[in-house]
């Protein structure tokens, strides 16, 4: 199939998912600056259909699912300025996902830039996108993430883990249209009870948890193409509920085989926030 445009109905990508949980041991973070972690593990490489998600009906919903796009142009001006990450950023994204959820507050705890270029993740010591179906939170490691924020206040981590809580992740292209190496998520209303696998993620500074998903043909996989600076995706990686609102949502990015070879190199930046109800 042809590369995916705005007009572009589907096509067909190969994924990597986890083959099985046989001899699993960690998922190892790439430090960034250019090098490409190894992932232990047995993993399989399977085609699915993407779908081109900008004109579903009715629209994404964070709450069935897990993710959504939004037009939200930015005041930033240059997105590897930390000072204006910090000034002017956040205060931006505070407010959408606020105001998206109906949280009472909102509270970033992470911003990671990727690149697929090897020369700007040297550069900017940057990461490579992920190249794995995963979500980044599971069961066990969102609320100890929580407790990680408050670590200086344990009391105020207690509290907060009797309400309901989530985190949510703003992804954003800092250069655009993005021609390949696009985000692609799993609906969340469409994963089966076993197909999310627990595996330890090993970080320089962290050791967490995180799931890889198993192939299921009962996923729907949906995608964006051609997002440009000015949109942003929203997408729900844990939530404390259990009510049946999504919880989870794997994602991946994927080399799409239609794709122009000299497509300019993926940039984003993704930002993780506490959402708290």
């Amino acid at each position: 199939m042809s590369s995916m445009t705005v007009d572009t109905e589907s096509v067909e990508a190969t994924l990597q998912f986890l083959a099985d949980n046989e001899g699993l041991t960690a998922y190892v973070a790439s430090p960034g600056g250019g090098e490409i972690a190894p992932h232990e593990g047995n993993y399989l490489m399977q085609s699915v259909v993407i779908r081109n998600g900008r004109d579903h009906e009715p629209p994404f919903d964070l709450e069935k699912e897990g993710f959504e796009l939004l037009h939200q142009p930015s005041a930033v001006t240059d997105f590897y300025n930390d000072g204006e990450i910090a000034e002017v950023y956040e205060s931006e994204i505070t407010a959408l996902v606020k105001a998206r959820t109906g949280a009472h507050s909102v509270e970033i705890f992470d911003h990671t830039r990727r690149a697929t270029s090897d020369e700007v993740r040297k550069a900017k010591m940057i990461r490579e996108p992920a190249s794995i179906v995963h979500n980044d939170y599971t069961a066990e490691s969102g609320p100890r993430r929580l407790r990680d924020h408050c670590a200086d206040d344990p009391g105020r981590a207690v509290a907060l883990l009797e309400r309901r809580f989530a985190i949510v992740n703003v992804w954003r292209p800092v250069k655009g249209p993005v021609q390949n190496y696009a985000l692609a998520f799993c609906d969340a209303s469409s994963i089966g009870p076993d197909d999310l696998i627990p595996v330890k993620r090993v970080a320089k500074d962290r050791i967490g948890e995180i799931q890889l998903s198993l192939y299921n043909p009962a996923h729907r996989w949906y995608c964006f193409p051609a997002m440009d600076i000015n949109e942003l995706l929203m997408f729900k990686t844990y939530d404390s509920a259990i009510d049946g609102r999504a919880r989870f949502t794997p994602h991946t990015s994927f080399a799409d085989p239609g794709a122009p070879y000299d497509a300019p190199a993926r940039e984003s930046i993704e930002t993780r926030c506490f959402v708290f109800f």
